[in-house]
């Protein structure tokens, strides 16, 4: 009783003071109902929600504006299931994916690649999407090589053109990107043609301004995503600007800029420090059947190697005929989003309160799944996405998606994480140019850039001369995916005794929850080979 009680506090707390937006409760023990100080006071100083928004309003709705291009944002809901309520299998006696022998049943062995929508990737995951957000551009060197050099593919997000400010254009149409040139010309530095791609993420701003027939035909794009939504938003790409000349430029190129830039009060305003960022917002995407498929078609007639989609957690009745959609246009691959996480701007109650958690979602989309597959209808490969990680939770989403016939997730999304990467890399990189490098990091790591990174050696053996032309953070991102995920899942499958990742399904997992095992129909732990124990033991 103590647990539940301490569990709902936990969760009605951040209803009224929230680390994303920066505000916070005088009291301690909140009401459990509004998340208020029991007694609230005149003489407080403290901003919780309701002071902030008496103050800032509608920027009250978004994580901290003062931190826009220097960090990603989620959820602090508990949605009382997540990857955690699983627990992988271990074995002993039968070997999977390899020769019955020791000396080479060794975890190195084991082979993590997967294939997504035709393309090969060294381990399941893409990176992204980092579309116009601050942040993604700011450190785009580092998230696109790093990505290249781990074999993995990266989703360059939406806006990206429309938020160019040497973009141009004819008639309304994309002639010249230089900030989309610039990030596919990154991936591919280091890309050796064979293991990832980049994907070109495009929504409704984008096709109108023609994004996707200039990545196609002037980048020699192979792969063009489609959005409709995400697990942080169910609603249009969002940023903030903090220049009045580009806040301008953007709404003359069709968005919504929030407050009008062109309104003379509005001018004046912003000029005297009312507010330091506009909003730009984008127009909601609202699909219809027959105009998707001849969609995909076209995008295919136009050079289009592959084409997928991204969509969020929406309403099972919605993701149903997503997959419908998807399975008649016979696209390459979906991606669905959980609720909780974004990488720019996603407003902090759609992030708690809205769209479905991850393995809810994931459950649901495999029940779509099978009924397909029954019928003889054709699937798309899918791709999770919402706060994943680590390899644990990559492999368990994996694991949870074969029923015996190879799995029906072949890869996630990770968008936050790598950003982690790259900015912590990026910060402690500055750190040790100023010779402010924490103490404990410096006797442990020492404080020359170069060996904070344990890949090193392995890079430079591998590129030579041409490491030097590796920015450090890429190292950064490089290490995270493939020294800490690729590793990991190494270990884990080799635990598991399978050494092909498309020979872990269901059997290797255990429900350690009612809820868990009500969702996903993975059993409990006590009630996993009940049988076998039997037939075994008599």
């Amino acid at each position: 009783m103590i647990k539940t009680s301490a569990r709902v506090q936990k969760n009605s707390s951040y209803l009224n003071g929230k680390s994303t937006t920066g505000t916070s409760t005088r009291a301690k023990d909140v009401s459990p109902v509004s998340g208020m100080c029991p007694i609230c006071i005149h003489d407080c100083p403290i901003l919780c929600e309701i002071s902030l928004s008496a103050f800032r309003g509608r920027e009250a709705l978004y994580p901290e504006p003062v931190q826009f291009g220097a960090s990603t944002a989620a959820s602090l809901k508990d949605y009382r299931l997540d990857w955690s309520h699983f627990n992988i299998q271990s074995g002993v006696f039968k070997v999977q994916g390899i020769v019955e022998d020791p000396d080479l049943a060794f975890f190195q062995n084991v082979n993590i690649k997967t294939t997504v929508g035709k393309i090969l990737l060294k381990l399941p995951i893409i990176t992204g999407a980092f579309g116009s957000t601050a942040v993604a551009s700011k450190h785009w060197d580092g998230l696109a090589i790093g990505a290249a050099l781990s074999g993995a593919a990266i989703t360059i997000g939406e806006n990206v053109c429309g938020m160019d400010s040497e973009a141009k254009f004819q008639r309304g149409k994309l002639t010249y990107s230089k900030d989309l040139k610039r990030r596919v010309e990154t991936f591919r530095k280091f890309w050796d043609a064979k293991h990832g791609d980049v994907i070109i993420q495009t929504n409704l701003e984008d096709e109108k301004l023609g994004v996707d027939l200039y990545a196609l035909s002037k980048l020699e794009a192979n792969i063009i995503e489609r959005k409709w939504g995400q697990g942080a938003k169910a609603i249009g790409g969002e940023v903030r600007i903090n220049d009045l000349d580009k806040a301008i430029l953007v709404k003359k190129r069709g968005y919504r800029v929030i407050p009008d830039p062109e309104d003379d009060m509005v001018k004046e305003a912003f000029k005297e420090g009312v507010f330091k960022t506009f909003e730009r917002h984008s127009r909601i995407a609202i699909p219809k059947q027959k105009s998707f498929i001849e969609d995909v078609e076209w995008l295919k007639e136009q050079g289009a190697k592959q084409v997928f989609l991204k969509v969020g957690g929406f309403r099972p009745s919605a993701i149903a005929y997503i997959m419908k959609f998807a399975s008649e246009a016979k696209i390459d691959a979906v991606s669905f989003d959980g609720a909780g996480g974004g990488t720019g701007m996603s407003p902090v109650s759609m992030m708690n309160e809205m769209n479905f958690p991850t393995v809810y979602l994931e459950a649901l989309v495999l029940e779509c799944c099978r009924i397909l597959k029954r019928k003889g209808a054709y699937v798309p490969d899918i791709v999770m996405a919402g706060g994943f990680i680590e390899e644990t939770s990559i492999l368990k989403s994996i694991a949870m998606s074969n029923f015996g016939e190879g799995p029906i997730v072949k890869a996630v999304l990770m968008a936050r994480a790598p950003i982690t990467a790259v900015m912590k890399s990026d910060y402690f990189l500055q750190l040790s140019t100023k010779d402010k490098l924490p103490r404990l990091f410096a006797d442990r790591y020492g404080t020359v850039p170069g060996k904070f990174f344990i890949a090193t050696p392995d890079l430079k053996k591998k590129y030579g001369e041409r490491f030097n032309e590796i920015p450090l953070k890429a190292v950064g991102v490089y290490t995270f995916l493939t020294e800490r995920i690729g590793v990991g899942l190494q270990q884990m499958m080799a635990g598991a005794r399978k050494w092909k990742l498309e020979l872990m399904n269901r059997s290797d997992l255990m429900s350690l929850t009612k809820r868990a095992e009500e969702v996903t129909g993975i059993p409990l732990a006590d009630e996993i080979d009940k049988e076998a124990i039997e037939k075994i033991l008599d």
